[in-house]
């Protein structure tokens, strides 16, 4: 069709007028812009010509005439025979002029009557009709219920069905989603923090509502493939050798035990056994696969999600069986000054082994009550001297308070867990085993991850007042500039443990590293290819990215738990040592949660303030103290 100076059209369903003509046509859209397109891009409405927009002034015929009942008459009459909009005009208001053609055209658009170009209308079936009436209606109704619903979360409350609706707000709070249409028709952020804020002011969520886990994208889920039986293999057998698993009460994975074997001339064996996990997860299985899925087992106040399926605990855990298999390190231990007060322990010989153990459970409590008796007494010994070298070395050791948060029927209980005499025995042990296995794959070419930590040199200065201080703003201090462990396929030192190469070892169950050392060391004392260096280092990858989730997942969930502690205890009164001093805010630690918290003011360091609580922002993971006179 020839389009004409002032025609009347349609562009992209919006009404315009052609302005000029030529390979492409002008036109002018109501409502304002001016486009250019081609001539099969726009529809013909009506001859015109339109010279300026208030030709389609509303008059008074179309106030009075034109109503859906007079529309759907034209309809019946027309008896399923086909027309056009100016006809229709003609109908309603008695002529076709623009502004008629105009108004007929809105009209038709808005009613179920008729389908179709403006120059062929078709009637629709009265089922069609039905359908769209319907439609109407359920939008309408859905419309109705979307405000009402608005207006009750406007209210801080919500309906059993508004449930459904809801579950976008919950996407945004678990960090599934970062859009809420919920969130922005009331005018808020589409923040985690903001739909966690507002699911618990509505009362769907509550405190015991821990999001962090989902938030993180820490595997909440257990697994649930298949352990294999242990393969027959040779094992060296140390049943006659006394071992012990020594764990925090409660503890269900028992996952190490340390023997101590007195030799000829003085010396001794420290053997570390750990759970011999390689020899049913072996590289590339199933298993495996998951576990680096994982990365790591997820510890929560609430639950705890194993990287490994839950038979594994007691297929491998030392001690839940009469006998257990173990991958044990052995390490020669020599005194280099047995004249000395201070004896001077000092590992000169490694060597791993798959074995058989006869393991007893017992406690830091219990042993710390035995330390008079051996083999505890030469153990504790040696953990010191071990202790003494590494702080030589510019070991770091921090003494900041810890804590232990268990939820049991919704009540969450917090213990401090104390320096209990015997713990040394088990970190000096566990340590040990990890240099012994860097220093066996360093000996016998074995890639590993190894574990590597750099350090401020301000803490590696003898003379440094800072580097023995017991301060609690000083450990605080010191905690904050030891770097993050990274992980490398060459030995390198570890600066916060004053050793010259570490690798994690002790916990092939729970860490998914640990457990590839194990891999690797197997493979070798199987006489089995080991995986290259590229395989290691996509494992060191995968792992790391997601134990980085977990690691988030718990450092959150503890200060969320913690936080409800507070919340269930809104008498709480306590001490918080000033242990930094930023402008106008310090930070406190709180010895007894084991929390840091802010307050407003300038103290000094290490000073001793009685607090209580002033305000608690769960969502935001934050607690206001006020402080005591």
């Amino acid at each position: 069709m020839a389009f004409e100076l002032g025609n009347m059209v349609l562009y992209k369903n919006k009404t315009a007028r052609v302005l000029s003509v030529a390979d492409k046509l002008e036109i002018e859209i109501l409502g304002g812009g001016n486009e250019k397109v081609r001539p099969k891009d726009i529809i013909f409405l009506h001859q015109g010509p339109i010279k300026d927009w208030g030709v389609l002034q509303t008059s008074p015929m179309h106030l009075t005439h034109g109503t859906d009942g007079e529309l759907e008459e034209i309809w019946q009459m027309l008896e399923g025979e086909n027309t056009d909009v100016a006809w229709i005009a003609e109908m309603l208001y008695g002529s076709s002029s623009p502004a008629d053609v105009y108004a007929a055209w809105q009209k038709i658009q808005s009613t179920p009557f008729f389908k179709g170009m403006p120059d062929a209308l078709e009637p629709q079936s009265q089922e069609s009709i039905d359908k769209i009436r319907k439609a109407e209606q359920e939008k309408q109704g859905s419309e109705q219920r979307w405000y009402a619903m608005l207006e009750r979360l406007r209210n801080n409350t919500f309906a059993p069905e508004d449930k459904i609706a809801l579950l976008e707000v919950e996407n945004v709070a678990l960090g599934k989603s970062d859009r809420s249409k919920i969130l922005g028709n009331l005018g808020k952020s589409e923040t985690p923090e903001v739909a966690h804020a507002t699911l618990m002011r509505i009362g769907l969520w509550d405190e015991q509502k821990n999001p962090y886990p989902s938030r993180t994208g820490a595997i909440q889920t257990i697994s649930t493939l298949e352990l294999p039986d242990f393969p027959e293999e040779e094992r060296l057998d140390l049943t006659h050798l006394q071992a012990f698993a020594i764990d925090d009460e409660g503890s269900s994975d028992p996952d190490d035990a340390i023997s101590l074997e007195a030799m000829i001339g003085g010396t001794y064996k420290l053997w570390v056994h750990v759970s011999d996990v390689a020899a049913l997860v072996p590289a590339d299985s199933e298993l495996d696969l998951e576990a680096r899925r994982r990365g790591s087992t997820l510890y929560l106040p609430e639950r705890i999600i194993p990287m490994l399926p839950e038979a594994a605990v007691q297929r491998l855990g030392l001690g839940l069986e009469a006998v257990s298999k173990a991958l044990s390190f052995e390490i020669l231990l020599e005194n280099e000054k047995p004249n000395a007060e201070l004896p001077k322990w000092v590992p000169v010989q490694v060597d791993v082994h798959p074995s058989s153990v006869r393991v007893t459970r017992t406690t830091y409590a219990a042993v710390s009550e035995r330390l008079g008796e051996e083999p505890f007494k030469t153990l504790y010994c040696i953990a010191l001297s071990l202790e003494r070298g590494r702080v030589a070395e510019g070991a770091v050791q921090l003494k900041l308070p810890e804590a232990k948060i268990k939820v049991e029927d919704g009540i969450v209980k917090i213990k401090s867990i104390g320096e209990e005499l015997a713990r040394p025995i088990v970190q000096e042990s566990m340590m040990l085993a990890g240099w012994a296995a860097a220093q066996f794959a360093v000996d016998n070419e074995i890639t590993i991850p190894f574990a590597a930590q750099e350090l401020n040199e301000r803490y590696l200065d003898p003379s440094s007042k800072d580097r023995n201080s017991a301060s609690m703003a000083v450990q605080f201090a010191k905690r904050k500039t030891l770097g993050r462990t990274q992980w490398k396929p060459q030995p390198a030192r570890h600066a916060g443990l004053g050793l010259e190469q570490y690798a994690q070892t002790t916990s092939p169950m729970r860490r998914y590293l640990d457990l590839v050392v194990h891999q690797q060391i197997r493979a070798f004392l199987a006489n089995q290819e080991e995986l290259p260096i590229r395989e290691v280092l996509t494992r060191m990858g995968a792992a790391d990215l997601a134990s980085s989730a977990v690691r988030e997942a718990e450092r959150k969930s503890l200060k969320h738990w913690t936080l409800v502690y507070l919340m269930q205890h809104p008498d709480w009164q306590g001490e918080g040592v000033v242990v930094d001093s930023r402008g106008t805010f310090c930070t406190l630690i709180i010895p007894e949660l084991a929390f840091e918290t802010q307050i407003a003011g300038s103290y000094p360091l290490d000073q001793v303030l009685r607090l209580e609580i002033a305000s608690i922002d769960l969502a935001s993971l934050e607690m206001r103290a006020r402080v005591l006179i």
